[in-house]
């Protein structure tokens, strides 16, 4: 019996989840009540129902996509400019509960809102932010953020894409690799090296530019409803107005990629919540050997354990969101967040596909599924091994890097 026949029902959207061991709802305001009780009537009414067939078929789910912009769920937390109103607290319940329904819809919306729009609202000009930043938020137009290069994926500072200025314009020439959105993008956040001070900038390539190729990557068993691509960009011609006057050297887009990696712990977080409720659904219906599986000790023991561990992602989640309403959150505070919370992740989804015996492997009981896209989540954004390389550095005053 599938869960999608026996969906986890709620007398009331609002109460505690039953993830909730520690009242942590208690402590929402309306606001964020209201943001996560829309975004997970989104999920289960919406998503749920129909997100296995575009993962299972590679395609990009636009009528799910277009309603994120429509319920407007789609702005991280960015301050004006037609952004939907939210603080941290409730982007990072939005992005919990739409990687809870799916890791390809959370993928977008990390892409679209937490690093497109939030690298034109920190270094765009007003222009840049009048022209762009709502349509984005109600998903009118499409945003990529292009860093990641085929030989340089955590060595991002290494890149190699040029920038030369030529008149009253920017050529760039160079490659990109795993760029979310790059072939259905209306603008790209490109990040090349200027030739004149060999400092990193950033530059808005708009749709149909002369010497922009994109081709989505085929063969991907992860996020497989978002289309990443690999760009080659030749002799592109970007004008002078499209540069970003507040990105002036990588340290710049690192100031982008510290939110995003706060907002990979609260992905983390929902696609561990979807495999502990599947766990428990399953185990409480699934009957063996004359009982139900929920009666035998050893599984107790084993959904006691993953309820703990997504308890610890929950705290982390609460605490980086505080520090980021604050203007406190670190790169290393937000790093430490995401490697813990991408492992504790990964660990509980294995459970969850054990306990569901065969049928964790099915497209109906989700876990498959969310076991598959928290690989992708484990990876961007800097992978365990470089954050925790960081982090080192951090405690130790040593650098482990060469």
């Amino acid at each position: 019996m599938t869960t999608s026949e026996n969906p986890v029902t709620y007398d009331d959207i609002g109460k505690a989840l039953t993830t909730d061991y520690f009242f942590l709802r208690e402590q929402l305001s309306e606001e964020q009540l209201d943001y996560l009780t829309r975004t997970r009537r989104f999920v289960d009414d919406e998503v749920l129902p129909v997100i296995g067939d575009y993962w299972e078929k590679a395609e990009f789910p636009w009528p799910l996509v277009k309603r994120l912009g429509e319920l407007g769920l789609v702005g991280d937390g960015l301050d004006g400019y037609g952004c939907p109103p939210m603080d941290a607290f409730s982007a990072g319940l939005v992005q919990m509960e739409i990687s809870r329904g799916d890791g390809s819809l959370g993928t977008f919306i990390g892409v679209q809102a937490g690093l497109a729009m939030r690298a034109i609202a920190m270094h765009g000009s007003e222009e840049h932010k009048r022209r762009w930043l709502a349509d984005m938020a109600r998903v009118e137009k499409i945003g990529a953020f292009a860093l990641t290069e085929p030989e340089h994926g955590s060595d991002s500072i290494a890149l190699e894409t040029s920038a030369r200025r030529d008149g009253d314009s920017y050529v760039i020439n160079g490659s990109k690799k795993w760029i979310g959105n790059a072939t259905i993008a209306d603008v790209v956040v490109v990040w090349a090296r200027d030739s004149e001070d060999q400092e990193v900038k950033g530059f808005l390539v708009e749709k149909g530019t002369p010497g922009y190729e994109a081709q989505v990557i085929k063969g991907k068993g992860s996020v497989r409803a978002v289309w990443q691509a690999e760009i080659e960009l030749r002799d592109l011609r970007v004008p002078l107005e499209n540069k970003l006057p507040g990105a002036k050297s990588f340290k710049d887009a690192g100031r982008v990629l510290v939110e995003t990696r706060s907002s990979c712990a609260w992905m983390a977080l929902g696609h561990a919540v979807a495999g502990y409720d599947a766990a428990l659904t399953y185990a409480k219906r699934r009957h063996q050997f004359g009982r139900p599986l929920s009666s035998f000790q050893i599984v107790q023991d084993r959904l006691v354990k993953m309820l703990a561990d997504v308890t610890a992602m929950q705290l982390y989640c609460v605490q980086t969101a505080r520090l980021a309403s604050e203007g406190r959150l670190l790169p290393t505070v937000a790093g430490l967040a995401k490697l813990h919370n991408t492992r504790k992740a990964r660990q509980i989804l294995a459970e969850a596909r054990d306990l569901l015996g065969g049928n964790g492997i099915l497209l109906d009981f989700q876990v498959i599924r969310h076991m598959a896209d928290i690989e992708a989540v484990h990876t961007f954004e800097g992978t365990e091994t470089i954050q925790t390389l960081i982090v080192g550095r951090d405690i130790t005053g040593v650098s482990a890097f060469t």
